[in-house]
């Protein structure tokens, strides 16, 4: 059996664009509350590592909602196993508003489109057929794979990773190190550089539901208890707040490499400084150097001359890695007295180390297949299945190589409309994530 070197097959390199395409097809929508269904998408990846000798495992919390997991044994017994994992779940698109059909998988003028094109089916399907390719060639890892396509990343993964976790973590015995979305892809600078991100870092989840009491009453009455007035003071204090800057490890990191490679003093004395001088680059980072809580949902009344005796808002909020007592406590103060606040949807934040061999290997492989590109350090905004796999000790990191042509604007395709990736770039992804597979 081959262990290293060699190179993804030209059959590789076609099935990626297949697999991409037709996992678009079958619609995975996931609109929140439970209204998904994944089968017949976890029920392809199956049958693709099937056809690869892989044997894969079936596990649904919910009917319907079904993950798949399948390990594949390494030549290094002594070394931790890797997770690979991407979600098969989609966010909803609206057809009207697209160039072409959301789920049609259109492959038109060396670009595929739909709805998972680059959240997250490219992903999926790039880790679909480099293992088919190393069937072929015969090629084992060095250290123990184990695979994972989960369900219900994009609500609150509680059929998906969270259920994984919790009830079959034997399943991902030996697990030290975790790969997944959003990283490795090209950010242009727009001054000639190609920075490549890799992700070590997750900002953590905190959706919060507010709720105001007050005293119901008569419209055209006095009411120094107004639910509704309780709230809106609460949430425009909330809104308007300036948090404060708080640097994470990952993005003090980040900052540090970015300068040097600008050429800019590396003390970080001076943030917003910084960022400016950093200019479109800038945008890898700044969203993630303080904490933030955004309202985006209000609910009150139900006619318009009474006044409710409850309100309530949702807010998406997020913190960073070692920052949850601080947002807790500003919530507090900012909320105040006549309005109560919870957790609806809680997960942690993460920190990946950024000087490990894993990630050491990561760059590399990226630099080997793109010598033009400087690879650096980001702690992602949002965040992934890698937060629940975290319950198990797994440290995750973004990568799902994507070499992409100036001017295509990846972030903003994410949940975005017209959501696409070229062809080429999932060649890309398929060479640089076969390389680092092999010798992770």
């Amino acid at each position: 059996m081959a262990e290293h070197g060699g190179a993804p097959d030209g059959q590789a390199l076609d099935e990626v664009v297949r697999f991409t395409s037709e996992l678009i097809r079958i619609d995975t929508t996931n609109r929140g509350g439970g209204d998904c269904r994944e089968r017949p998408a976890a029920e392809y990846a199956a049958e693709a590592l099937a056809g690869a000798g892989i044997e894969p495992t079936l596990l649904e919390r919910t009917e319907g909602r079904t993950n798949v997991v399948a390990r594949i044994e390494g030549t290094d017994p002594s070394a931790g196993a890797l997770l690979v994992h991407g979600h098969l779940d989609v966010v909803p698109a609206e057809a009207a508003d697209w160039s072409v059909h959301p789920f049609s998988g259109e492959v038109r003028d060396g670009v595929v489109w739909g709805r998972g094109a680059v959240d997250m089916k490219n992903m999926d399907a790039m880790i679909l057929a480099v293992l088919r390719g190393w069937a072929r060639q015969g090629v084992r890892p060095r250290r123990d794979l184990v695979i994972a396509f989960t369900a219900d990343e994009e609500a609150s993964a509680e059929d998906g990773s969270g259920f994984l976790a919790d009830r079959h973590p034997e399943l991902f015995e030996g697990c030290t190190e975790g790969v997944s979305e959003s990283g490795a892809f090209t950010f242009h600078d727009g001054a000639g550089r190609q920075l490549y991100p890799i992700a070590a870092g997750e900002r953590g989840t905190g959706w919060l539901r507010l709720t105001a009491r007050g005293r119901a009453g008569h419209g055209s009455k006095v009411n120094r208890e107004n639910a509704v007035t309780r709230l809106a003071a609460a949430i425009t204090r909330i809104g308007a707040h300036e948090w404060p800057l708080r640097l994470t490890p990952t993005v003090r990191a980040a900052l540090t490499e970015l300068a040097a490679l600008y050429g800019l003093d590396t003390d970080l004395s001076d943030v917003e400084a910084l960022l400016e001088k950093l200019g479109p680059a800038a945008a890898l980072v700044e969203a993630t150097v303080r904490n933030s809580a955004n309202p985006t949902m209000l609910d009150a009344g139900y006619k318009i001359n009474v006044i409710p005796g409850s309100a309530v808002a949702h807010v998406d909020g997020r913190f960073l890695y070692g920052t949850e007592d601080e947002f807790r406590a500003t919530l507090d103060r900012l909320t105040g007295p006549d309005v109560d606040w919870e957790f609806a949807h809680r997960e942690v934040a993460l920190q990946a180390p950024v000087d490990s061999p894993t990630y050491a290997r990561m760059r590399a492989a990226v630099e080997e297949f793109a010598p033009e590109g400087h690879v650096v350090p980001y702690c992602m905004s949002g965040g992934t299945d890698a937060k629940q796999f975290s319950r198990l000790g797994i440290t995750g990191y973004g990568f799902a190589p994507l070499r992409l042509p100036e001017g295509f604007d990846y972030q903003a395709l994410f949940h975005g409309v017209d959501e696409r990736v070229p062809v080429e770039a999932l060649h890309f992804g398929v060479r640089v994530l076969d390389r680092f597979l092999r010798t992770a």
